[in-house]
């Protein structure tokens, strides 16, 4: 866990197929940089193995989501490309609700890679008393 507090961050990510690690580890960094640490990342299943490359080098699990959940989170963002390709307004912020668990809430709408190849967004989500990450 992250804090003194029983929460738990999860880092969502949405991007292209040819999308660097280097986009998702830069994404990485600025969201701790504002945010601080976070417990675990996740991606779509039909995407996680970039995702889990990323959490090896970084030595964190990673959640896999079912890419049909994804329409069924509302989000902050509206991307109509997202919404058409994936049935989301946001795959990143879909991803870190749906992989931080029920009652997550985001601490902001996404990021975008500076090449634009990938997303990024943290949700928080409160664990009953007693559980940890």
């Amino acid at each position: 866990m992250t804090s003194a507090s029983n929460d738990m961050r999860v880092v969502g990510f949405g991007f292209r197929r040819a999308a660097p690690l280097a986009s998702l580890a830069d994404l990485l960094a600025q969201l701790e940089a504002c945010y601080g640490p976070v417990d675990r990342l996740a991606a779509a299943a039909s995407k996680q193995a970039l995702v889990e490359a990323l959490g090896r080098a970084r030595g964190m699990a990673v959640i896999g989501v079912d890419d049909e959940m994804l329409p069924s989170v509302a989000t902050l963002t509206h991307s109509r490309h997202s919404l058409t390709a994936r049935g989301t307004g946001s795959v990143a912020e879909a991803i870190a609700l749906l992989a931080a668990g029920p009652g997550a809430t985001l601490l902001a709408p996404r990021l975008v890679s500076a090449d634009r190849m990938a997303t990024a967004a943290l949700a928080r989500a409160s664990l009953p008393p007693g559980e940890s990450t």
